[in-house]
């Protein structure tokens, strides 16, 4: 994930970060930490690692509520923008996976 000018609340850690690859872990302790406004530099997969709920912030002013499982993983392309916020009562995370090349 690339960031903006305003960091979120959320915590990453990145575990992997070579010419290929960045994995990064995600996490958001409580209700409403966020990643903080960014876009997407690269093409990545998500993969949960609860169940329950991400709150996305779109440039358009809308919030929508997308459903996570944990371990079912999702692909997104180059040029997504967004604020991802937790939507639970309970701590929770998720791995991105970009692909740098």
């Amino acid at each position: 994930m690339c960031s903006d000018n305003k960091p979120g609340t959320a915590i990453p850690t990145v575990f992997i970060d070579n010419p290929r690859t960045r994995v990064t872990e995600w996490r958001f302790k409580q209700k409403g930490d966020n990643t903080g406004w960014h876009r997407h530099e690269y093409d990545y997969v998500v993969v949960p690692l609860f169940d329950g709920f991400l709150e996305i912030d779109l440039p358009d002013g809308t919030r929508t509520k997308a459903e996570m499982k944990n371990g079912v993983p999702y692909f997104r392309e180059t040029g997504v923008e967004h604020d991802v916020l937790n939507g639970n009562d309970f701590e929770c995370a998720f791995v991105e996976v970009e692909f740098l090349k």
